[in-house]
């Protein structure tokens, strides 16, 4: 999750408007909720000390604001709670271990996550089970969605793809606008 969104998850956390917020960290008048909007939509991105004094007000640490570093173990603990907050994912204990599980009071988020979920299990089974190899494993992963055969997952056209069809049908409209206007002068 973005800086953005975490921003605007832990304010709405405790309650605050964006006005509120940005007068409390020093921004005055018109500003301060216009400046706390630039924030949450990522038009500007807020300095490491500002940052530091939302993480106060909100009662977090800095990690939880940020994007978080998978590198490090905090970084990967931020992770999972981030997607702890977006998807449901849950912790929990089964035979002694511990597990992480998807929460199916979170709707069509959970019956999206599980599929690809369970596409996912079905390859490291395919692994564990002599099917396939580590590399063909690894590809798979390294490639997803690309090389998912499951089809359990909904994939959104990229903004260029997306510009192109609003443009062609802006097109067609004029062309059947035109023909029409053709129509009526008959």
């Amino acid at each position: 999750m973005a800086i953005g969104k975490r921003i605007r998850f832990f304010r709405n956390r405790k309650g605050m408007t964006q006005k509120q917020l940005g007068e409390i960290l020093g921004f005055l008048g018109k500003t301060s909720d216009v400046r706390m909007a630039q924030y949450e939509s990522e038009a500007r991105t807020p300095k490491q000390d500002l940052v530091k004094e939302m993480a106060n007000i909100f009662d977090v640490s800095t990690h939880a604001l940020t994007v978080p570093d998978i590198d490090t173990y905090i970084g990967l603990m931020h992770t999972l709670f981030a997607l702890e907050d977006m998807y449901g994912l849950k912790i929990g204990e089964i035979d002694g271990e511990v597990c992480l599980r998807l929460d199916k009071s979170t709707g069509s988020t959970y019956s999206s996550m599980f599929d690809m979920f369970h596409a996912w299990q079905e390859q490291a089974a395919r692994l564990e089970q002599g099917e396939i190899t580590k590399e063909e494993y690894d590809q798979w992963r390294y490639k997803y969605p690309e090389l998912d055969t499951s089809g359990h997952w909904v994939s959104v056209p990229s903004q260029a793809v997306r510009d192109m069809l609003a443009k062609e049908f802006q097109e067609i409209e004029k062309e059947e606008k035109k023909a029409s206007k053709k129509e009526k002068q008959k």
